[in-house]
């Protein structure tokens, strides 16, 4: 009997029932919270459940059987539906990779949203090549398998250098200002959710890809994370610091909250240094007292089916937040 409502229900334990609903959710806790295996059976048959209830078939059931959703090119717009969103809605909701339907959205954009440089754009070309655009999609694919493929491999490695500049110079057709996270839709300033997003596609490329360009863009882009105040999110800006900062929410589109930068940064292995200790206890400070956490960010009514209910405990964000926890060594119990 499903038990997601029952708010004594300890929090593993919410995460791991069944739930037809968000079935990723508890995909993600067996592999990511308990360490199990990918030939596990119950992760298999997690993963299976997948893509027979929930988010994930209902993404799949509007695509052409070319590869795209909505209109077929570059896949950017419209917001949230296109091939660009659904195919970083299925890897984030946990979609077999190995899917035809899958990677036939993963080829589309292979083939209409790559510039011949290796970033990924909006419109196809490097007039409209961002970060956080870039790095969505190859964390994306690299969480659905598509490691193999020489266009992802030029991807990453492109994307590795874009960041230390060094033997990338397509950035000066871009929005990309240069080196050190410059984007012109931030004002030509170096920007955190960029950053954010280059470092969560890089810390997911396997031992083979990590070049050293690869192993020299993760430390540049550490360095720049760190080296502002991650609770406060205090990257440069023209105005005022984003709200949607500190709104977690689920799936991630191209918005980035202090969750996110603390899941990258301790996916990279910084898990003991003090200057995350603030955004750990800002984390801790929103967990209620069941040891769930709200959903304060979505894109309700703007996706093919909405996930979970704005402003009600999330499982989605709580599995978020006990992955960061679980890799700093810090008690997911309430406060």
């Amino acid at each position: 009997m499903m038990r997601a409502h029952d708010e004594h229900t300890p929090p593993l334990d919410w995460l791991l029932e069944p739930d037809p609903a968000n079935p990723g959710v508890r995909y993600f806790a067996l592999r990511d919270l308990l360490g199990r295996p990918a030939d596990d059976p119950d992760v298999v048959a997690a993963q299976a459940e997948v893509m027979r209830t929930g988010p994930v078939p209902a993404i799949l059931a509007a695509q052409a059987p070319e590869g795209y959703w909505v209109q077929p090119g570059p896949g950017y717009g419209p917001k949230y539906r296109s091939t660009v969103w659904s195919v970083l809605f299925l890897a984030q909701l946990g979609a077999d990779g190995r899917d035809p339907r899958v990677r036939r959205g993963i080829e589309h954009l292979l083939d209409h949203a790559l510039t011949k440089a290796g970033a990924f754009s909006s419109n196809g070309t490097p007039s409209d090549a961002y970060h956080c655009l870039w790095g969505n999609l190859v964390r994306a694919m690299l969480d659905l398998g598509a490691w193999g493929d020489e266009r992802l491999a030029r991807a990453v490695e492109a994307l590795a250098r874009s960041v230390t500049g060094d033997g990338y110079d397509d950035y000066r057709k871009s929005g990309l200002q240069g080196p050190g996270f410059p984007c012109a839709i931030n004002g030509g300033l170096p920007c955190g959710w960029g950053a954010v997003r280059v470092l969560w596609a890089l810390n997911a490329v396997p031992p083979e890809g990590r070049t050293p360009a690869v192993e020299a863009a993760v430390q540049a882009t550490v360095d720049f994370l760190l080296r502002y105040d991650v609770a406060r999110a205090d990257y440069p800006n023209e105005g005022k610091i984003s709200p949607n900062w500190f709104k977690f929410g689920y799936p991630l589109g191209y918005v980035t909250d202090v969750l996110l930068n603390l899941e990258a940064l301790t996916e990279a292995g910084i898990t003991h240094d003090p200057r995350l200790d603030d955004a750990i206890a800002l984390v801790r400070a929103k967990q209620d007292a069941q040891g769930r956490w709200k959903l304060e960010y979505g894109y309700h009514a703007k996706m093919w089916i909405d996930v979970e209910q704005m402003g009600r405990p999330s499982k989605w964000v709580t599995l978020r937040a006990m992955r960061v926890l679980q890799r700093v060594g810090v008690e997911a119990a309430p406060v």
